[in-house]
């Protein structure tokens, strides 16, 4: 499609743009973040970029609080906030178009009050795209004054009058314009089972579980979590044996694997978005998995930790089951660490747009 753009070929790119989003938008959403990054290098792929950006203004943290965040477009990231349905608060906008321009001016501390006046206007020159999006009169007083006012020497000076003006004397007209507030949208949740979809977890356990996967800073509530979970595999019906849990699950994304151990209130798990491969037989590169403890009875707190080895996160091999670094999961013999124990595997997926697959398992300790 790329190649079909730079040869100006630009009805074939449209084309080829349709056919994706009408007839792989799954193949989409699996690889979504080259997706991302290659529509918004090429001025052409514009169907794409809104595709990108309806799913992105819904889970904003997903771009805001990654990685790459700092080294993302400007033409990405301007299109990204001038969105009127862009669902964050418009103090943390402006704070994350601060830390990225501050990025793409190596010189500048963090500390705005060791600047210089060439300092502030190299960083407005940077944001001269992005300063005009951000709904200035949207934002609270507290939020202007310990946020706004450190930079305001990168607004305009008529601009930061009619801010004091707007906070100060709310009756009185100003000439700065005042872009609308951003519409809250009403997130539409999936139509629900009224079956457990386990016995090991709950679920205020999946919502939490679902609020670590978007980095939301917030738990989801069990009424407003966007995933639904559907049994796939038992290992009952299914087989206890690896062959079972590669046949169903090889290649898969998206999965989320939970385990309890028999006689504990323990609650361990972890999350794979890049999936396994059985004829990997090695390590996999992953920047957003991460394993958990859950809370539950005796244990008070939940744990979360994200994948810091990033280059061997994953781990795959034939005749194991699911592996998380140096964790495998181990069939036929079953083995988690060093603890010999049989286990019972259910995998659950999604039919919805989120595209989650689930596998609980049971560990019991042999005694």
């Amino acid at each position: 499609m790329i190649v079909a753009c730079e040869l100006i070929l630009e009805e074939l790119a449209k084309y080829l743009e349709t056919f994706l989003i009408e007839s792989n938008a799954h193949w989409l959403r699996l690889h979504f973040n080259r997706i991302y990054e290659e529509s918004f290098q090429n001025k052409h792929l514009l169907k794409l970029q809104e595709w990108c950006n309806d799913i992105l203004i819904k889970n904003p943290n997903k771009v805001f609080d990654s990685e790459e965040f700092t080294s993302l477009q400007e033409n990405a990231l301007v299109s990204l906030i001038e969105r009127d349905d862009l669902q964050m608060e418009e103090v943390k906008i402006w704070n994350y178009i601060i830390k990225w321009g501050i990025a793409q001016n190596p010189g500048l501390s963090s500390n705005p009050e060791d600047w210089s006046n060439a300092n502030f206007l190299a960083l407005k020159s940077t944001l001269k795209n992005c300063l005009p999006l951000i709904r200035y009169f949207q934002m609270s007083g507290g939020d202007i004054y310990d946020h706004i006012k450190p930079y305001k020497k990168i607004l305009e000076k008529n601009l930061w009058k009619d801010l004091i003006k707007k906070h100060m004397t709310p009756d009185r007209p100003i000439s700065s314009v005042v872009l609308p507030p951003r519409v809250i949208l009403t997130q539409k949740l999936p139509n629900r089972s009224t079956e457990p979809f386990s016995n090991v977890i709950n679920e205020e356990h999946a919502a939490e579980i679902a609020s670590w996967i978007d980095k939301k800073t917030d738990t989801y509530s069990v009424d407003n979590n966007p995933y639904e979970f559907k049994l796939l595999l038992r290992g009952s019906r299914n087989g206890f044996t690896s062959d079972s849990f590669w046949n169903l699950c090889d290649k898969q994304k998206n999965l989320v694997i939970v385990i309890k151990v028999k006689d504990t209130d323990e609650i361990l798990g972890g999350y794979n978005p890049v999936g396994w491969d059985k004829m990997l037989n090695g390590y996999k590169s992953c920047k957003e998995s991460f394993t958990f403890s859950l809370k539950n009875g005796a244990v008070q707190t939940s744990i979360l930790s994200r994948v810091k080895s990033t280059h061997d996160a994953i781990y795959s091999f034939e005749n194991s089951g699911p592996g998380f670094m140096v964790v495998c999961l181990c069939i036929n013999p079953i083995k988690m660490i060093d603890v010999t124990a049989t286990i019972t595997l259910h995998i659950v997926t999604n039919e919805l747009e989120r595209n989650l697959l689930m596998i609980f398992i049971h560990v019991h300790s042999f005694q």
